[in-house]
C-alpha cells in the first residue's frame, strides 16, 4: 500500500499512527476523566463541548490562512505542540470554567492542525496521489485510535485518578513526537506570503465551494448515524440482541481498513469526486430505509437487514470521505490549500453539531417517518454535489 509513496508520505503515514494511538486512548478514556477524576457533570462536560466546538468552527478558516502564509509544515508543528500544552493542562483542570478555557483552545489547535495537515498533504503528495494519501492515513488513523482505544482498557480497569493522568500524559507525548516526526523528517513546503498569494478571505468567498462545503456537512452526518443513531436504534427499536452493536461498529472500522483506499480510486479529479458524493448520498438514503424496514421484523431478518444497512452506511461514507478529498483539493487555487482545506473542515464541523440532534430526535425518536425524513436529506445533499461543484461552462466570445 505504501511502496509507491515518496519518503515525506510514509513519515507522515507515521506521524499519523504516532498522533492517533494517543488520540485513541483520550477518546476511551477522556470523558471519564473529567467526570470521575475531575468531579465535573455530565453535563458540564456537553456544554464545554459545545462551545469548543463552535470555537473551532469559527477559527478553522483563519487558522488555514495562517498555514498557508506560515508555511504547512510549521504550522502544523505549531499547533501539535499547542495541543501538548492544553492536553497537559487539561490534568491540572479543578473547575467547570478552567475546563471550558482547555478545551476551548484544544479546539482551536485542532481546528489549525487540520487545516496545516491538509495543506502539507497537498504539498508533498502529487495532485494524483492526494486522494490516495488522505485514504490511506484515514486507513493508519483507524488502526491508530483502534490499537488505543484497547491500550485504554487497562486504565479504566484501574480506574483511579493518577492513571487517568498518565493516560493524558501519555497522549500529551504523542503530540511532540508527532511534532519532531513533521519537523525534522520532512521536506519543508513553501510558505505563501500574503503579497504573493491569494486573498485570506478567498475561500469565504468561494460561493460555491461554500455550498459544497454544506452539503458535504450534511453527509459527513454520517458519523453520528454510526456512533449515535444505529447504536439507539438497535437497542430500542428492534428485537436485534445489544451485542449486535459491537459487531456494527467493528464492521464499519474493519471495511473503512481493507476498502478505503479501493473506493477511492477515480476521486482524484472533480467529476469523480463529485460522482462519490451522490453515490454517497443515496447510500446513506438506502441506509436510513433500511433502518427503517427493521423496525418492523424480528430475528434473523432483522440482523439481516442491520447488517445490510451497516454496509450500506460504510461505503457510503468512504465515498463521502473520498470524494469530499478530492474535491476539496481540485477547487483550492494555488498558495490557498490551507485556508480551503481549513473552510472544508468547517462543513464536518457543522454535521458533529447538527448530527446528533437530528439523529436523536428525529429518526430514532419518531420511528420510521424520522428515517425518510433523513433519507431524504441525505439523498437531496448528494444528489446537489455534482451540481454545485461541475465546471462552469466556458463564456463564449463572439465572433469579430
Amino acid at each position: 500500500m505504501t511502496s509507491s509513496l515518496s519518503p515525506a508520505v510514509r513519515r507522515l503515514i507515521a506521524a499519523t499512527l504516532v498522533n492517533t494511538l494517543g488520540n485513541g486512548v483520550y477518546a476511551a478514556v477522556g470523558a471519564l476523566y473529567l467526570t470521575r477524576a475531575v468531579g465535573l457533570s455530565v453535563g458540564h462536560v456537553g456544554v464545554g463541548l459545545t462551545i469548543a466546538a463552535l470555537v473551532g468552527l469559527v477559527a478553522s478558516t483563519p487558522l488555514g490562512v495562517v498555514a498557508d502564509r506560515l508555511g504547512p509544515n510549521r504550522a502544523y508543528v505549531g499547533f501539535l505542540l499547542l495541543q501538548a500544552v492544553t492536553m497537559t493542562a487539561l490534568t491540572q483542570v479543578r473547575s467547570f470554567g478552567w475546563y471550558v478555557a482547555v478545551a476551548a483552545v484544544t479546539a482551536i489547535a485542532d481546528s489549525g492542525q487540520r487545516g496545516a495537515k491538509g495543506a502539507l498533504i497537498a504539498g508533498v503528495a502529487p495532485a494524483d496521489q492526494r486522494v490516495r494519501t488522505r485514504a490511506i492515513l484515514r486507513v493508519v488513523t483507524n488502526i491508530g485510535m483502534a490499537v488505543g482505544m484497547a491500550a485504554a482498557g487497562v486504565v479504566l480497569a484501574v480506574d483511579r485518578r493518577e492513571v487517568y493522568v498518565v493516560a493524558l500524559l501519555a497522549n500529551a507525548a504523542t503530540y511532540v513526537v508527532t511534532a519532531g516526526l513533521v519537523r525534522f523528517g520532512m521536506p519543508a513546503v513553501a510558505r505563501v506570503p500574503a503579497a504573493a498569494g491569494p486573498s485570506g478571505l478567498t475561500a469565504v468567498r468561494d460561493r460555491r465551494f461554500l455550498v459544497f462545503v454544506g452539503l458535504d456537512g450534511v453527509l459527513s452526518m454520517h458519523g453520528a448515524l454510526a456512533q449515535i443513531g444505529i447504536p439507539l436504534w438497535v437497542a430500542t427499536a428492534t428485537d436485534a440482541p445489544r451485542w449486535m452493536i459491537s459487531v456494527l461498529l467493528v464492521l464499519n472500522s474493519a471495511a473503512v481498513i481493507l476498502l478505503q483506499v479501493r473506493i477511492s480510486r477515480g476521486t482524484e479529479r472533480l467529476t469523480g469526486a463529485a460522482r462519490a458524493g451522490r453515490r454517497a448520498g443515496v447510500l446513506l438514503a438506502i441506509t436510513c430505509l433500511v433502518l427503517a424496514l427493521s423496525d418492523a421484523t424480528s430475528g434473523a431478518v432483522t440482523i439481516g437487514l442491520l447488517i445490510a444497512a451497516a454496509l450500506a452506511h460504510v461505503l457510503g461514507e468512504m465515498l463521502q470521505s473520498a470524494g469530499g478529498w478530492g474535491i476539496s483539493f481540485e477547487l483550492a487555487p494555488p498558495g490557498a490549500q490551507g485556508q480551503y482545506q481549513g473552510a472544508y473542515a468547517m462543513g464536518h464541523q457543522i454535521g458533529d453539531l447538527v448530527a446528533p440532534l437530528l439523529i436523536t430526535t428525529v429518526a430514532v425518536s419518531w420511528g420510521w417517518p424520522g428515517w425518510l425524513l433523513t433519507a431524504g436529506v441525505f439523498l437531496v445533499a448528494g444528489m446537489f454535489v455534482p451540481v454545485v461543484v461541475r465546471e462552469p461552462e466556458p463564456v463564449m466570445q463572439p465572433a469579430v
